[in-house]
């Protein structure tokens, strides 16, 4: 399987890319389009918990699924979700999964506006033993896995509704953060088109006096959790052939959603630049990815600052300690479709005049919470859709706005985002613009 090669990484918006300017709080000059449409469909909201059946500990990123309907979240951090439900269905049934445990299913009557608390429990079998004599080795196995592209993911046109959340922290504490809902025109996998991001409802706000006069600039949005799906863009990831860039190993095999699934470790061979490892999840039936975990090496600091750094003060070294990215994905009707993304960067930042340096980690995460077939009437006005190149608009009103979300689903926030929500609404009352 060969792909075309392409020269850097920074020359896409695939990576968080970073931009570090001298600015005053006000001064940022980007372009962004916000659309707001009034809610007006009722909705029911469930809140609760996952956790571990046999320890109490939080599950995060287990997937809540309305069976039979594509609306979807997934718990946070804490293993804490929300999820709205179209005040319509009056009866149904929200499967519950998250890898290595056994899946649960419970009908809606089981789930409370507060405090619904659910326990999975962790998938204990014999495994069967390892075999990839159908595919020859864990090369084989990936390059099949590439081949069945057309065949494994949707060869339609969709608009997913998905959920957007961008953090800036400076060491524990937040000091920039946005939060979207989009829309997004999703190309079928075996298209050469690029997915396109309309904002559908928006948020931000950033606080300036814990950033050292430094500003940060993330460019790119949405787009980067939306090209981290590797599956739609390989070219990201797998550059040149994959026989000959990359080392695959057989790991181990597991079970997802009852789906048998093997582990395959991969290491790019080309150490002399910042290069990737990780985890591909490979569906032993269909041979689709359905998760993958990976990694940047950035021990060679220059060149990995080279990749993410696009402008910065001359004062200023600007450098990448720790690169991870998160993909997952969801299988209907026989078809698997893009599900959740995460990527995370931390960075370190040395000023010459100043004895300790700063430490900040960017995370950008996605998770889709609705999918339809594309149609001339659910996306009416693509002059809408924003730039690939975008950064997010400063201090876009909603933070006091309890309901600001209406009927959308989102990742509940977590305990730090959570607090860092309630500092800015106390600030916004004490200070209103």
């Amino acid at each position: 399987m060969k792909f075309h090669k392409i020269p850097t990484l920074s020359n896409y918006i695939y990576a968080l890319i970073l931009f570090l300017v001298f600015t005053g709080p006000y001064s940022f000059a980007s372009t962004f389009i916000q659309v707001e449409i009034q809610q007006q469909n009722q909705y029911r909201e469930f809140k609760g918990k996952v956790v571990d059946s046999n320890t109490g500990n939080d599950i995060t990123l287990a997937v809540l699924n309305l069976q039979g309907t594509n609306i979807s979240t997934i718990t946070n951090s804490d293993g804490e979700f929300s999820i709205k439900i179209p005040i319509s269905i009056k009866e149904g049934a929200i499967k519950i999964s998250y890898l290595g445990y056994q899946s649960k299913i419970l009908p809606l009557s089981d789930f409370k506006t507060e405090n619904t608390q659910i326990e999975l429990s962790e998938v204990v079998e014999e495994l069967p033993e390892i075999s990839l004599l159908d595919h020859g080795n864990a090369t084989e196995l990936v390059r099949a896995m590439m081949d069945k592209r057309g065949e494994n993911y949707s060869d339609q046109k969709d608009i997913i509704t998905a959920f957007y959340r961008e953090s800036i922290q400076k060491r524990r504490r937040n000091v920039s953060l946005s939060e979207a809902v989009v829309k997004v025109l999703k190309q079928p996998y075996t298209s050469g088109k690029k997915d396109q991001i309309s904002i559908f409802k928006a948020r931000k706000r950033t606080d300036y006096e814990r950033l050292d006069t430094l500003a940060l600039k993330l460019r790119g949005g949405p787009y980067n959790t939306v090209f981290l799906d590797v599956m739609k863009y390989p070219e990201f990831l797998f550059t040149g052939v994959i026989s000959d860039n990359f080392n695959f190993k057989l790991d181990n095999v597991t079970r997802i959603n009852n789906k048998l699934v093997y582990i395959v470790n991969f290491n790019e061979n080309d150490t002399s630049q910042p290069w990737y490892s990780g985890k591909l999840y490979i569906d032993s039936e269909s041979l689709a990815l359905i998760k993958a975990n990976f990694s940047m090496n950035v021990e060679d600091r220059d060149r990995a600052s080279r990749i993410f750094v696009k402008k910065k003060p001359s004062a200023a070294y600007v450098y990448p300690v720790d690169v991870v990215y998160q993909v997952d994905y969801r299988e209907s009707n026989g078809k698997w479709y893009y599900s959740y993304s995460r990527a995370q960067l931390e960075f370190v930042v040395n000023w010459d005049n100043k004895l300790f340096n700063s430490r900040y980690t960017l995370t950008g995460e996605m998770a889709v919470t609705d999918r339809e077939k594309f149609s001339n009437g659910n996306l009416k006005n693509t002059d809408q859709f924003i730039s690939s190149s975008v950064v997010m608009v400063d201090d876009v009103s909603g933070f006091t706005d309890r309901d600001f979300w209406g009927d959308q689903n989102i990742i509940e926030p977590e305990k730090s985002i959570q607090n860092a929500i309630e500092k800015i609404q106390r600030n916004i009352k004490k200070d209103p613009q």
